[in-house]
């Protein structure tokens, strides 16, 4: 075991695996019930005629959830309006959160054509931050109680090996290591990332788009469609616990565990918002059919789903209507209870406050 000293720099990290049992009666039972719920999400998905109709809302959710971790705040009501029309009204944080978003999206795409790799994760962090930096090269990065102030842990220092310990991250993730379980490596790579802290800032919001990006890359999801930071939030004590544990004490199987639980239990929780998102939109084609006759639209339904907030210039901006005959659908759909008018400044919003609740509870 290397020499931990939570006031130095942890340099003696050493690279993944580590030496332990793997094969676990524990660890294999929790990752066959976490693989099946991810079998059943992505296969969900795949059934839907546009999977990416789900993932604005979702996703908006994980970035919310994450961002949330790392103390950054926004309101529901606050996030649904930038998404639609983002301006200098905008707080710092709803701007961060939606960037957020933005960065997994990318990462999907760096994933598809170049790879996961340690320049994938980089641009996910520039993308997150809005920055240029790239990896820390400056001594006195500490990791802090929050309560207390007191230094809990000290990464690596130095960009040369942090790169090497990156590099050594990408080799793990990409190596074919016959018996162990792809649930269990992601929770090892997810430790690790977090362990080489690389980045001045961004840390964990990289991190934990590593993990569905992760899953994504070993085709145990077909779309980034996973409400992970959920289960972290209502756990985060043990997350945060969990990780020293490993560090200090190298006790892996709790930590393994806890990400397997969280991929299980979140898997299980999408797959149900999936369920319901679906239900609702049937609902509300037949309901808007039934308001607007023969003016109805398949692509306005779409848009419900899409955003939870609907206004006149999103309408035009989808092609679905101009702006006279988007205001009457709007005020249609209202006067219907379909959606709820409501105004902010000189703004008005149609609220679906159906798709609103079910992301609330």
């Amino acid at each position: 075991m290397p020499s931990f000293d939570r006031l130095k720099p942890f340099n003696s990290l050493p690279d993944l695996p580590p030496k332990i049992n793997f094969e676990s009666p524990d660890l294999l039972k929790n990752s066959i019930k976490a693989q099946r719920l991810l079998g059943e999400l992505k296969g969900s998905c795949l059934r839907l005629p546009d999977p990416k109709l789900l993932i604005n809302t979702i996703m908006l959710q994980e970035s919310k959830d994450s961002s949330a971790i790392e103390n950054i705040v926004t309101t529901q009501d606050e996030l649904y309006r930038a998404v639609i029309q983002i301006d200098d009204r905008v707080s710092p944080a709803t701007k961060e959160v939606l960037r957020y978003r933005e960065a997994l999206y990318h990462g999907v795409e760096m994933v598809e054509h170049k790879g996961l790799t340690t320049n994938t994760l980089v641009s996910i962090m520039q993308k997150i931050k809005n920055t240029t930096q790239e990896i820390r090269k400056g001594a006195g990065t500490r990791l802090l109680n929050p309560n207390t102030n007191e230094i809990i842990y000290t990464p690596p220092e130095g960009d040369d090996l942090i790169r090497k310990k990156l590099f050594a991250l990408e080799k793990f993730i990409h190596a074919d290591y016959k018996g162990l379980d792809e649930l269990i490596k992601m929770s090892l790579v997810h430790y690790q990332f977090e362990a080489i802290h690389p980045f001045a800032d961004g840390n964990g919001r990289t991190g934990r788009i590593l993990n569905v990006l992760f899953l994504v890359h070993q085709k145990l999801l077909s779309i980034p469609v996973l409400y992970l930071s959920s289960f972290i939030v209502k756990n985060k004590s043990d997350y945060y616990r969990f990780i020293r544990n490993v560090t200090q004490k190298q006790e892996w199987k709790p930590w393994i565990m806890y990400m397997q639980n969280a991929v299980a239990e979140t898997a299980e929780l999408t797959l149900h918002k999936i369920e319901e998102v679906m239900r609702l939109k049937e609902h509300l084609a037949k309901t808007v059919k039934e308001v607007l006759k023969n003016t109805y639209s398949s692509e306005l339904v779409d848009l419900m789903i899409k955003f939870p907030y609907l206004k006149i210039n999103l309408l035009e901006r989808n092609d679905i209507a101009k702006r006279q005959t988007a205001s009457v659908y709007l005020q249609k759909l209202a006067k219907a209870k379909l959606l709820e008018p409501m105004r902010f400044g000189k703004e008005i919003y149609y609220i679906n406050h159906r798709l609103v609740n079910l992301f609330a509870r």
